[in-house]
């Protein structure tokens, strides 16, 4: 849904403006789970019918808890009607589940229970993480109309009239976040009037590689770029958090991990900290590590090879107070974290139903 900016200020919107600046603040980190560390649950849909169990899974390692969702716009052939689809390819079939199907039906037990328990201080319990397979103007304005239909469980923010004025997030039981894309900032954000309230929240813009350089050298300049030539733009009321790979951490990524060495220490503890300095929660993807048999559909690109050098990543990680640990063995890196509203867990409710 467009929203127009009306030309002319009217008494409502002076008043938007007045509570626009009266409210607006610094990044407010603490937001977050006290700003430690989450479950980034990466990739968390089906693939061409298979692993559908993922959300649940997510929801059962405990909260508070990221969920990661791909969006792709599916349009019927026969009819030209689109919808919003969960898909982990910008060409859907037709055949994969929706966003309001698959996330939003899902997850309604669990929220309604935390609003009838009102536990304010443990919200949000979920985080909602759109990866867009693309962006264009069609997808992008119904997942905002989906949202719309969600709102009261969303934590939303004031549009102010300076988007370096973050106004204060309204604390509910799922935030919504999305990545850097300008045309996703177009449509969640510069197309709202100020005062309107923003139903999600985009990541920094951050520094790309020089061009001309070949995948070698990019991997090299990763790891050796400073942290403030990386991230170098202050948070804005829309962007509030910053999305790496874990390439700007070890040379080569996951694929190309060996053993965790300090100096690979020092370089996360550094990213992390500048990131929090400018006021950015910050998200590492993805940190896995499996033997082929025990692969569920994860594949090789975030592998290190084995549980044992993950699990040394993941305790840095942690230690290191990355906000957004994504992985695909979301089971494994929970009993790392700590982990609350475990009555929540859908299957702590099937249990005492018996």
């Amino acid at each position: 849904m467009r929203h127009k900016v009306l030309t002319c200020v009217s008494p409502l919107i002076a008043f938007a403006l007045f509570l626009s600046s009266a409210f607006a603040q610094g990044p407010d980190l603490d937001f977050l789970n006290h700003n430690q560390p989450v479950l980034d649950a990466h990739n968390c849909y089906p693939y061409q019918g298979h692993w559908s169990d993922r959300i649940q899974r997510a929801l059962n390692s405990g909260y508070p808890v990221s969920i990661e969702q791909d969006l792709a716009w599916y349009a019927d052939p026969a009819t030209g009607k689109g919808r919003v689809v969960v898909s982990h390819t910008p060409h859907p079939t037709g055949e994969e589940p929706t966003l309001e199907d698959y996330f939003f039906k899902q997850v309604r037990p669990v929220v309604e229970k935390a609003i009838a328990e009102n536990k304010r201080n443990q919200w949000p319990l979920i985080v909602l993480h759109f990866d867009f397979k693309d962006n264009q103007p069609a997808l992008l304005k119904a997942v905002w109309q989906v949202l719309g239909d969600h709102e009261e469980w969303l934590s939303t923010a004031i549009k102010t009239g300076d988007p370096g004025k973050l106004s204060p997030m309204d604390r509910k039981p799922i935030l919504a976040i999305t990545e850097e894309a300008d045309e996703q900032q177009k449509v969640f954000y510069d197309d709202l009037a100020v005062g309107a309230r923003l139903r999600l929240f985009g990541s920094a813009r951050t520094h790309p590689a020089p061009k001309g350089m070949s995948a070698k050298e990019r991997m090299h300049w990763a790891v050796n770029v400073t942290p403030e030539e990386l991230l170098n733009e202050p948070p804005t009321n829309y962007r509030r958090w910053w999305n790496s790979s874990w390439y700007a951490v070890e040379e080569g990524g996951e694929p190309g991990g060996a053993e965790w060495t300090a100096a690979e220490n020092q370089r996360l503890r550094a990213l992390v900290d500048h990131a929090h300095k400018m006021g950015y929660w910050v998200r590492f993807y993805a940190l896995d590590g499996f033997a082929p048999p025990d692969d569920q559909g994860w594949g090789n690109g975030y592998n290190f090879g084995s549980k044992e050098a993950v699990v040394l990543r993941w305790k840095a990680a942690i230690a290191a107070g990355v906000n957004f640990i994504a992985t695909n063995q979301y089971e494994a890196l929970a009993t790392y974290l700590k982990q609350d509203a475990k009555e929540l867990r859908p299957s702590a409710s099937t249990a005492a139903a018996k």
